[in-house]
This record gives C-alpha cells, structure tokens and sequence, in this order.
C-alpha cells in the first residue's frame, strides 16, 4: 500500500471524526454550551483535541517535505533566497522604531511589540512591492515578446 493510500485512509477516519464531533456540538445547541461550563469541556475538548492532531500532523508532514526538498534540490537558491528574506526583515527592522502604546482595551503595547508589528507591516510592502513588480515586468516582457 503506497504513501497516498495511507494518508486518504487517516484523512477519512479524522474527517468522520470530526463529523461526529461537530454534530455532537450543533444538538446540543449553542445556549446549552454556553449555560454549562461542564458541558463546554464535554463538548469542545474532544474538537479541541482532533484539531490539535491534525495541525500537528500537518507541521510534521509539511516539515519533513520542506527538508527533504531542501536535501534533493538546490541549497544554494534556497539559502540565497533565505539571506534575500532575512535582509528584507532586518532593512525593516532599522527603518521602523516604537514607542509604547495605549491600547483600546487599556492594555499596552510595548515599544518592542511595537516595532516588531511596523517592522511586519514594512516587510509586507517591500514583498507586496517586489511581487506587483515581478508581474508588471513579466507582462511587459511578454509585451514586447
């Protein structure tokens, strides 16, 4: 039995376990779940708990075929296209600065969540730049083509 077989298999068995879940939780109703914490737990942990395998199970295959692609293909592409990533974020990083903020729900923010949230936003628009570019200068390629 190949690898796809498998997987079709434990896909099936999570599917129908959630399925019998998810209707454990809609007959009991949403006003029941809510009135009794003891019926929460009977009733949400066992969700809780499948999603919790199959987001596991996705990082563990997702991993494994990450490393692997890196082992069989070319590592230096993939190390120069990291580097590219990590300058990108450091160049964002020192353009960015914070400053401790009030929040709406009177918690704070610090200067440090702070400037790591802009340095995310900073690196958002250099990708969004570099990917909109990337297009327009494909088209244009295939233009004059």
């Amino acid at each position: 039995m190949n690898v796809h077989k498998i997987l079709k298999y434990i896909a099936l068995v999570i599917g129908v376990i959630g399925l019998i879940l998810l209707g454990r939780i809609i007959m009991a109703g949403d006003d029941a779940i809510d009135a009794s914490a003891d019926l929460q737990s009977s009733m949400l942990d066992p969700m809780m708990y499948v999603t919790y395998i199959v987001f596991a199970i996705t990082l563990v295959i997702v991993a494994f075929f990450v490393i692997k692609g890196l082992f069989s293909g070319n590592i230096k592409n993939t190390l120069i296209s990291v580097g590219a990533f990590a300058l990108i974020v450091v160049v964002a990083y020192v353009l960015t600065d914070g400053t401790q903020l009030e929040l709406k729900d009177g918690t704070t923010l610090s200067a440090s969540g702070d400037h790591w949230v802009g340095a995310g936003l900073v690196v958002f628009y250099i990708l969004a730049i570099i990917a909109v570019g990337a297009m327009v200068l494909s088209g244009i390629r295939k233009l004059i083509k």
